[in-house]
C-alpha cells in the first residue's frame, strides 16, 4: 500500500551545504507566494457558483490533464511508493503500476458517467437518480472520511520533509511549518476556487514529472543506459539478492500473504479511482469529448511518472543501498530524495545543485497542491450537499460564502490534527484513505450509474455499511500494531493480520448494497428503476430527453 512521508531521520543530505539549503528555502518561499498570487488573480472574482466550482469548464484538455495528474499524485505517492520501490523492488513496480492502472479504471469505467450524471460534487452525481437529503449528507460524511487520513498524511509530512532537507531538528519549527503551511492551503482552496487550484496543480505536475524524468536520465547515464545494469546493481546493493527482483519481499511468500498482496493491489486501483478529490475534476470539462480527451492525457502523464519513479527508486538503492534507505526512513520515504541526491556524487555544482532544489521544490509543491485539493472537494460537499441542500434556493453569494468559511471549517480541524500525529507511523491514515474509496465509495459509484434496481436504501447501506466495515478493521490491522513500523509498535492488537481492510470490506461494500435494495421490496426497486430509466439517457450518453 502506498505509504506517506513518516518520520525521516534528520541531518541533512551529505554534502549538501549551506548554500544548497539556503536555496531550498528561498524556493520554497517563491512557490508559496507565486502560487498564492495566481490564486488571487485567478480565482472567481463575482459570486458565480460555476465558476468557483468548475471553472466554467474553461481548462483545454492538456490543461484538464494535467490538473487530474496533479491531483492524483501527491506526495503519499511519490515517497511512499518511491520508498517501497526502493525497499522491496518488484513489489513496489506492481504498487506503482496499480497506481497507473486505478486511473486507467476511473477513464474508461466511470468518466463519462460521473461528468454527464453531477454538476459539483459527488452527492450531486448520486441524487441524480436517487434525490434526497440523507443521500448528500452521508456523501459528503464518507467524503471527509476519506479524504482526512490523506490531508493529515500531507500536513504532517511536511514539516518533516522541510526538516529533512533543511536540516533542522527543533519539533517546534516542524509544528510551526505545518500550521503556517496548513493556512496557506485553506487559502489555495477558498480563495482560488476550482482554476486556482487546478493552475497550482498544473505547475506541481510539471515540475514534478520534469526534474524527476531528468533524474532518471542521470541515472540510465550513470549505468550506461542499461537498465538491466541499473537492476543488476540495485539487487546487488538491497541486501535481498535475487529475491529483490521477485515477488514476495514486501508482503512475504506464503499464502496468506500473497493474498495480503492482491488484496492491497486492489484496493490501491478501485480506492485511488473513487477518492473524491480526483472525480470532481470530472465535472470541470464542458462536454464527454473534453473529459475523455483530458482523462488520455492525464493517463499518459501518470505513465509517465511512474517509470520516472521506477528509475529514480532502483536507482536510489543501487547507488546508496537498502540498508542506508531503511536507517533513513523504515518506510523508505526519503528514497526518493536520497535517490535524487545520490546521482551527482559528492562533487556537488552549482548546476547539479540548482537541480536537486528543483527536486526538493517540485515534491514541496506536491504536499501544497494535494491538500488544496482535498481541502477543496470537502469544502464543496459540505456547502454544496449540505448547507445548500437545506435551503430550496439558495443565493449564489451566500453558497460561496459557505464554500469558502468550510474551507475554513475543514483546514482548521486537519492542522490541529495533523500536529499530533505528525510523530507517528502514517501509513495506515493513506491505507484508510484507499480502503474508504475502494470499500465505500466505488461500490456506490457502480452501482449507482449503472445499476437499474439500486435503490436509496441501497445506497445509503453501501456507504455506510463499507465505511463502518473499514473503520471496524483498520484497527486490527497489521499497520496500527504489532511490528516495529505500525502506527503503535509497541503495542499487540493485530488481530486482522492484513495490510489493508480491503479483502473483507470490498466485498462487503458492494453486499450491503444488494442487501438494501434487496430490503427495499420489489416494488421500490420497480419505482427506482423507472426512476434510472429517466435519466439513463444523461448518465450514460449525455443525452436529454425532450421531455424532460
Amino acid at each position: 500500500m502506498t505509504a506517506a512521508a513518516g518520520t525521516p531521520a534528520v541531518g541533512g543530505f551529505a554534502g549538501f551545504s549551506g548554500t544548497g539549503q539556503s536555496m531550498s528555502l528561498v524556493a520554497f518561499s517563491t512557490v508559496a507566494t507565486v502560487t498564492l498570487l495566481l490564486c488571487v488573480m485567478t480565482g472567481p472574482d463575482r459570486d458565480d457558483l460555476d465558476e468557483f466550482y468548475t471553472g466554467y469548464g474553461s481548462l483545454s484538455p492538456l490543461r484538464n490533464g494535467l490538473a487530474i495528474a496533479g491531483d492524483y499524485i501527491s506526495a503519499a505517492t511519490v515517497l511512499g511508493t518511491g520508498g517501497v520501490i526502493a525497499l522491496c523492488g518488484y513489489d513496489g513496480v506492481v504498487l506503482a503500476l496499480s497506481t497507473a492502472l486505478s486511473l486507467m479504471l476511473l477513464m474508461f469505467l466511470l468518466a463519462e458517467p460521473l461528468r454527464n450524471a453531477g454538476r459539483f460534487t459527488m452527492g450531486d452525481a448520486l441524487a441524480r437518480r436517487l434525490p434526497g437529503r440523507s443521500v448528500r449528507m452521508t456523501a459528503c460524511a464518507v467524503t471527509i472520511a476519506a479524504l482526512l487520513p490523506l490531508m493529515l498524511v500531507q500536513l504532517a509530512g511536511t514539516g518533516q520533509l522541510m526538516a529533512f532537507i533543511l536540516g533542522f531538528t527543533d519539533e517546534s519549527l516542524k509544528t510551526a511549518c505545518v500550521v503556517g503551511l496548513g493556512a496557506l492551503m485553506i487559502a489555495y482552496a477558498a480563495i482560488g476556487g476550482m482554476k486556482g487550484t487546478a493552475l497550482i496543480q498544473i505547475l506541481k505536475i510539471v515540475m514534478l514529472v520534469g526534474s524527476g524524468a531528468v533524474v532518471a536520465v542521470l541515472i540510465l547515464r550513470r549505468f550506461d543506459w542499461d537498465p538491466g545494469a541499473l537492476f543488476t546493481a540495485a539487487s546487488r546493493q538491497s541486501g535481498a539478492g535475487p529475491a529483490f527482483l521477485n515477488s514476495g519481499l514486501q508482503f512475504g511468500t506464503s499464502g496468506r500473504s500473497r493474498l495480503d498482496m492482491i488484496a492491497s493491489e486492489l484496493t490501491v486501483v478501485l480506492g485511488g479511482a473513487c477518492l473524491p478529490h480526483i472525480t470532481m475534476r470530472m465535472y470541470t470539462a464542458s462536454s464527454a469529448r473534453q473529459v475523455r480527451r483530458s482523462m488520455s492525457w492525464a493517463v499518459s502523464i501518470v505513465a509517465l511518472f511512474v517509470l520516472v519513479i521506477t528509475v529514480v527508486g532502483f536507482g536510489a538503492t543501487a547507488l546508496v543501498g537498502r540498508a542506508v534507505i531503511a536507517g533513513a526512513d523504515p518506510q523508505g520515504n526519503t528514497a526518493y530524495l536520497l535517490g535524487s541526491r545520490a546521482v551527482f556524487g559528492t562533487d556537488v555544482s552549482t548546476a547539479e545543485t540548482f537541480l536537486f532544489t528543483m527536486v526538493t521544490t517540485a515534491i514541496f509543491l506536491t504536499l501544497l497542491a494535494s491538500v488544496a485539493g482535498m481541502i477543496l472537494a470537502c469544502a464543496n460537499s459540505l456547502a454544496h450537499d449540505v448547507f445548500a441542500a437545506r435551503v430550496q434556493e439558495m443565493p449564489a453569494p451566500r453558497e460561496m460564502a459557505l464554500a469558502r468559511v468550510s474551507a475554513l471549517a475543514i483546514g482548521v480541524p486537519t492542522i490541529l490534527l495533523a500536529t499530533m500525529v505528525q510523530h507517528h507511523s502514517l501509513q495506515p491514515l493513506v491505507t484508510l484513505s484507499f480502503c474508504l474509496g475502494a470499500s465505500a465509495i466505488a461500490p456506490a459509484l457502480v452501482y449507482g450509474l449503472f445499476w437499474r434496481r439500486y435503490t436509496r436504501s441501497g445506497l445509503l447501506a453501501t456507504l455506510i455499511g463499507g465505511t463502518l466495515t473499514v473503520l471496524l478493521l483498520m484497527p486490527g490491522t497489521n499497520l496500527v500494531s504489532g511490528s516495529p513500523v505500525s502506527a503503535f509498535p509497541h503495542a499487540d492488537f493485530n488481530w486482522f493480520p492484513f495490510t489493508t481492510t480491503g479483502i473483507v470490506s470490498i466485498p462487503a461494500g458492494f453486499l450491503f448494497g444488494w442487501l438494501g435494495t434487496i430490503a427495499s421490496g420489489r416494488t421500490k426497486a420497480e419505482q427506482q428503476r423507472h426512476q434510472y430509466e429517466a435519466v439513463e439517457g444523461r448518465i450514460l450518453a449525455g443525452a436529454v430527453r425532450k421531455d424532460s
